[in-house]
């Protein structure tokens, strides 16, 4: 009996930072079925970035890394990693490269079409094409993905809205190559256990059960906005009754900025590290636990200028938790409105603080919003959805090859 060949598949990321795109491509890794075999290949995180190489590990996946292949734009590197993806094609013969996020992208699809790679897949995990760079570097930005764009089979974006923000909004190429896929998590691991995490959390942090605690995720970055967020932070401080405290989780180039202008709000602030200081804000680091951190919070929010899809408040709702979010990316794609999560506008500091204060004065309004998240996203965002899509338009793709 004649083995059936397996679809090798060469997948390329940016990098293996903690977030969304290392999920998303080690999720597809791992769960495709055995009709496939896939080499994952990637670049390394910045050193200001939390690694997720414990999700790897995990998963029991081991990458080939390119250290040449970095965010900013190289001669000198960028010829190299093209070299090594070109000698990864050479060697490894896919049927199908599949990138993730800008350089990857760049690098992989000029190589996967220079060696006549069959079925070429890129997905946007974001975009840069507003609220990153003046107008002039923007413009280049789009004309480097137009041109990409026609080297690849198909374009995936991981929501509604970024397709329609792609295909009509910056025409980076026409809505029917566009194939909306969105993203797929292991979640069951969000509703375990949650009465012990959120105890431990809450003892770590000296937080009482009469405190509401609310948690803001992500890199320390300008795109996230977290100067919104200590400007709405000194309005609830100034109009609140309620005893709260306010977590900063994660870490970047901004964290002294972010600091100082905390101290410029007259805003109590402290960096964790064991020391009984209790402050309005907490600034944490990274906490790779994030299913006993959103345990321990009360209230998840969001205040960026651009995402693509935040993974932090598909998290928050698989742990029952109540949401207040800025109106960018997917956010609606991914939430309910009014039922999840209340949404603002970018910098509309009065609505985002009216919507907090609601839920901080009402706790039956955080149990009731925050009760409806894990029914919405247990079966829209699982890691089997994903894979199994994925594999019906790796199979699609590859049948349009043969005709």
């Amino acid at each position: 009996m004649t083995k059936k060949k397996k679809i090798k598949v060469l997948r390329i990321i940016n990098r293996f930072n903690l977030g969304g795109p290392t999920y998303n491509a080690a999720y597809l890794t791992k769960y495709l079925s055995d009709d496939f075999e896939t080499l994952l290949v990637g670049g390394e995180k910045y050193e200001e970035e939390e690694s997720s190489e414990f999700i790897l590990e995990k998963l029991g996946l081991k990458p080939i890394i390119i250290p040449e292949m970095q965010r900013s734009i190289n001669r000198k590197n960028d010829r190299i990693a093209y070299k090594k993806i070109k000698d990864i094609i050479k060697e490894f013969q896919p049927d199908i490269v599949h990138t993730h996020a800008s350089k990857a992208g760049t690098l992989g699809r000029l190589a996967a079409s220079k060696m006549k790679v069959p079925v070429i897949v890129h997905t946007f995990h974001g975009h840069v094409f507003h609220s990153y760079f003046g107008k002039a570097k923007t413009t280049f930005y789009k004309n480097i993905e137009r041109y990409l764009a026609k080297k690849s089979s198909k374009i995936i974006a991981i929501s509604d809205i970024q397709k329609n923000e792609l295909g009509l909004e910056h025409k980076i190429c026409k809505l029917d190559k566009i194939e909306v896929v969105q993203l797929g998590f292991d979640l069951s691991r969000f509703q375990e256990d949650i009465d012990e995490k959120r105890i431990s959390f809450r003892n770590e942090y000296q937080v009482s059960e009469d405190e509401v605690a609310i948690g803001i995720i992500g890199r320390l970055v300008s795109i996230k906005n977290h100067k919104m967020f200590i400007d709405v932070v000194a309005n609830v401080l100034a109009s609140t009754t309620k005893k709260v405290r306010f977590f900063i989780v994660g870490d970047g180039e901004e964290k002294e900025a972010i600091k100082s202008y905390c101290s410029n709000s007259n805003i109590g602030f402290t960096e964790w590290n064991g020391h009984k200081k209790i402050v309005p804000v907490t600034f944490t680091s990274w906490i790779k636990n994030i299913d006993w951190l959103n345990a321990g919070l009360d209230i998840v929010v969001l205040t960026s200028l651009n995402e693509g899809t935040p993974v932090s408040l598909i998290e928050a709702q698989a742990s029952n938790k109540p949401i207040v979010t800025t109106n960018v990316g997917g956010v609606k794609n991914i939430t309910l409105e009014n039922k999840t999560a209340y949404i603002s506008e970018v910098n509309d500091i009065n609505d985002f603080t009216q919507k907090l204060s609601c839920l901080i004065e009402s706790e039956n309004d955080r149990i009731k919003m925050g009760q409806k998240g894990w029914g919405f996203v247990k079966e829209k965002f699982s890691y089997e959805r994903l894979t199994k899509d994925i594999e019906i338009l790796y199979r699609d793709l590859l049948q349009l090859t043969k005709k």
